[in-house]
């Protein structure tokens, strides 16, 4: 279906108009799907980003600074995200010995858990979102979205 049906228009919307169209459509639709899959765990998605983070941290500690830094939605409150996490028991925090500005934050083992649950209903998000795309597909999309 193409976005003047979508948007349920009989102008034709010029090309680059179109093409962000369609951004904010995949992104609407990908973000719904993942959001979706995660539901179940009362975590959100960039919760799920924070976790990954710090599992791939493998046991030594992130800051808030270091999170923020390697999200991939630099604009949600990194405090909060680790601040929901924590009461769900999936992380810990610290003040850091030597520097009592710092903040240490490490996954649990309950965190670790709860992830490698979570990463399956990803997958299964994933493969569903992209079932109608080849590998070859894949390429090509990742190819053109490097030159942004």
């Amino acid at each position: 279906m193409n976005v003047e049906d979508i948007l349920k228009t009989e102008k034709e919307i010029p090309l680059k108009s179109r093409t962000l169209i369609h951004f904010l459509l995949v992104n609407n639709t990908v973000t719904e799907a993942l959001s979706a899959a995660l539901k179940p765990y009362g975590v959100s998605l960039q919760q799920f980003n924070v976790l990954r983070i710090l599992r791939g941290q493998n046991g030594k500690p992130a800051s808030l600074a270091t999170l923020n830094e390697r999200m991939v939605s630099k604009m949600s409150n990194t405090t909060r995200l680790v601040d929901k996490l924590l009461l769900k028991g999936y992380v810990d925090r610290k003040v850091c010995p030597s520097n009592r500005r710092k903040v240490e934050i490490r996954i649990t083992k309950e965190g670790l858990d709860i992830l490698k649950e979570m990463d399956r209903s990803m997958t299964e998000a994933e493969d569903l979102i992209l079932r109608n795309l080849s590998d070859q597909d894949m390429e090509q999309l990742n190819t053109l979205f490097n030159k942004f």
